[in-house]
């Protein structure tokens, strides 16, 4: 379906990012990656998602913290592949405090990545997808940018202003090839989390099972985690023309979260 197309996918080395390249990858669509790691992995993935889906496939080590690099993100993407018709914002980090404790360069540090970069890659990639009439910016928010949980002020702001910045761009767009919408998981079964089972698993001596069902109980009415491979897909539907008047649109990925 996406066969001649370019997609950037943010934070892609891992996680949630890397289960959307592959689908997209796997519709035909050549990559940009981005994201930390240590290089010889990355370049082992980078070859893996060529090798597999017989893409082309790019890396970029661009730090979305700094304004200038995620620019410079479109531009490296647009030189090396050609053009960018596909823009996944999934990069965003996390910071867990109090409002009256919150350290000011943390809240900074999270709002330059999980909304300032949205908006700068956003802006540098839509005057080509008005070239040709065609787009797909796909912004990888939360359950979190439509509800909020204690102690994690910056990052429900920031995931807010996604949804919101979502919203703007889809009215820009309205009469346009061009759509922007936000998927908003809640538990994503990915590395990181994985990790948050085994601590509290150990911590409170549960089997893991226990420890899953623990962790998701307070939120997620499913108790099953969101898989990458699910948000994936999700992404190449919203690539697709059947999804071409959803636009502006918050998805919940959230196994039942935000239906209380």
């Amino acid at each position: 379906m996406l066969k001649g197309k370019v997609a950037v996918v943010t934070g892609s080395t891992s996680g949630i990012g890397l289960g959307i390249a592959r689908a997209l990858a796997a519709q035909g669509a050549d990559i940009m990656i981005n994201g930390f790691g240590e290089p010889a992995a990355i370049e082992n993935l980078r070859q893996e998602i060529a090798t597999t889906h017989g893409v082309g496939v790019a890396f970029s080590g661009a730090d979305l913290s700094k304004p200038a690099d995620a620019t410079e993100l479109i531009e490296h993407a647009t030189r090396e592949l050609g053009r960018v018709d596909v823009l996944v914002n999934n990069a965003g980090v996390q910071y867990v405090s109090p409002v009256h404790e919150f350290p000011v360069e943390r809240w900074h540090a999270v709002i330059a990545i999980n909304l300032t970069a949205v908006f700068l890659t956003t802006r540098a990639a839509l005057p080509q997808m008005f070239e040709r009439d065609w787009g797909r910016i796909i912004n990888i928010a939360s359950v979190h940018g439509l509800v909020a949980s204690v102690d994690k002020s910056a990052y429900v702001a920031s995931k807010h202003g996604v949804v919101g910045l979502t919203k703007t761009v889809a009215l820009e767009t309205a009469t346009t090839g061009i759509t922007c919408n936000a998927i908003c998981p809640g538990w994503v079964l990915t590395p990181l989390v994985q990790k948050q089972i085994d601590a509290l698993a150990a911590r409170e001596k549960l089997d893991p099972e226990e420890a899953k069902v623990k962790l998701l109980g307070e939120k997620q009415p499913s108790l099953e985690f969101t898989t990458p491979e699910q948000l994936g897909a999700l992404a190449v539907f919203l690539c697709s023309d059947a999804a071409a008047q959803l636009n502006g649109v918050p998805l919940p990925v959230d196994g039942g979260w935000t239906a209380r």
